[in-house]
């Protein structure tokens, strides 16, 4: 189990893929792993040298104290990028892996190529409904919030078609640690990067879900029309949208990084 100790921190992390080939970093969403990329590493293995990593406070990663801020969880990746020697890579994160990497590109834009920001918005307010979610988690654990999670990131049709996939996120949703959960809802609740998105200058992709109830699809449409050129694509899926239109959400990060049609 390879791992970095940054600052003190355990981050957890995995490279595969083809040697030589351009390099992408994979961001994981609020309550999962490195796991969540799975339906699309079968692809991106033979394509890119691909380095996924377990967000702080998720997985196999530390879970030192928190709150977190998204400028922590950007400085993570630079960290790992440091210390693999990685001096330029595209980037893909999904929620608030999509927030990570906004921070990225307006922070670090020397790091990165291209960036594509998945089911993501650059704030989700009000912090009133984050400070109800880390207090029923810090009282009742994770199982209390799961279904209701679910049911957010997955649509009823999706829900009943691939019941094993769903349960394979539900697992990664329990199994986060409940600290590390809460303290990541904090650098979400706390985040507003509204106006600092404009600054982003590399090519970027926003890929939105039309039934996205945890960021809804404007808020993808207005991070894509805040960044000067960005591209915006728009699934038949509700939040994690990399798994309920896997080959469709594949085939678009793909053709995006590839430069194809761009």
């Amino acid at each position: 189990m390879p791992t970095l100790d940054h600052n003190g921190t355990r981050l957890h992390y995995q490279v595969e893929g083809a040697e030589g080939a351009p390099w992408l970093v994979l961001s994981n969403s609020l309550g999962t792993t490195l796991d969540m990329w799975r339906p699309q590493m079968g692809t991106l293995a033979k394509r890119f040298r691909v380095l996924r990593y377990d967000t702080r406070g998720h997985g196999e990663s530390g879970v030192p104290a928190g709150p977190y801020t998204v400028g922590q969880l950007g400085g993570d990746v630079i960290a790992l990028l440091d210390a693999l020697k990685i001096e330029r890579a595209h980037f893909c994160g999904l929620s608030m892996g999509g927030m990570t990497g906004m921070w990225l590109g307006v922070n670090a834009p020397q790091r990165f190529d291209r960036l594509v920001l998945c089911n993501t918005s650059a704030l989700i307010g009000p912090a009133e409904v984050w400070n109800t979610r880390i207090a029923k988690v810090d009282a009742e654990g994770m199982a209390s919030i799961v279904p209701a999670v679910i049911d957010r990131w997955f649509t009823p049709a999706y829900q009943q078609r691939a019941p094993q996939e769903v349960a394979v996120v539900r697992d990664m949703l329990q199994r986060t640690p409940p600290a590390g959960y809460t303290a990541n809802c904090a650098a979400v609740r706390d985040m507003d990067q509204r106006a600092d998105v404009a600054k982003i200058k590399a090519p970027t992709l926003v890929i939105a879900g039309t039934h996205d109830l945890a960021t809804p699809a404007k808020d993808g449409k207005a991070v894509a029309d805040s960044i000067p050129g960005a591209r915006y694509a728009e699934l038949d899926a509700a939040h994690l949208s990399n798994w309920e239109q896997a080959e469709e959400f594949t085939r678009t990060l793909v053709d995006f990084l590839e430069g194809k049609g761009v």
